[in-house]
């Protein structure tokens, strides 16, 4: 277990900030008022240091098949119109992860990395249908060994507003390692080709880097 290096900064800043205003309402409040308002601003100090932790995870896949590239629940599939790298139909699997969610984000196959863009867009609320082709997010594609190629789309929401990710096109990238990591809550959108065989259901639990949504 380890705190992602994406909260460093932002856990160092709340460290000040709320370590300096309870400082001040410790000094300058009664008591009975400034310790519960200084017991408030450490559980959410936690919070925060929560929301960047990190566990080590080993990936139990084999080559063919996929996993899921983040923890939370599942809450679409279904097959769709891929509008933006493939163009035509694909098995849409999209999951939901809350601000208590781990928001590390692994790669769900092995192979070489196709194509990857970051959009600027709205904040809509991560369930909204739209929010796959209007929000704030990036596109990933990986083509496996078998040259099936795998999409997956981070996508910002009405509270994560930073998309941070690490993959770049013509490089090798490998299943089950980081590939980003998305602020405080949102979902991602996974593209898988038609003959793939789901594993996951609607509503399911999952686990980034241990949960296999599908197979070849």
């Amino acid at each position: 277990m380890r705190i992602h290096k994406e909260g460093h900064l932002i856990i160092l800043m709340a460290l000040l900030l709320l370590g300096g205003v309870s400082f001040a309402i410790y000094w300058f409040l009664p008591l009975f008022i400034a310790l519960p308002l200084v017991s408030a601003a450490f559980i959410f100090f936690l919070l925060i240091v929560n929301f960047f932790i990190v566990p080590k995870r080993v990936s139990p896949a084999t080559a063919n098949q996929i996993l899921c590239p983040a923890d939370g629940k599942v809450v679409v599939i279904e097959e769709v119109e891929e509008t933006e790298y493939f163009k035509d139909r694909r098995i849409q699997v999209s999951v939901f992860m809350s601000p208590l969610n781990v928001h590390a984000n692994w790669n769900p196959i092995s192979g070489t990395v196709k194509y990857a863009k970051y959009h600027p867009g709205k904040f809509l609320v991560a369930w909204h249908p739209k929010s796959s082709t209007e929000n704030e997010r990036t596109t990933i594609v990986i083509e496996h060994e078998n040259k099936k190629e795998i999409l997956f789309r981070q996508i910002a929401g009405a509270v994560a507003r930073r998309i941070i990710y690490y993959s770049k096109e013509n490089e090798p990238a490998q299943q089950g390692t980081e590939f980003g990591f998305i602020k405080f809550g949102s979902r991602i959108d996974v593209f898988l080709p038609l003959d793939a065989k789901i594993e996951v259901e609607l509503n399911q639990k999952v686990t980034g880097c241990n949960t296999i949504i599908a197979s070849f």
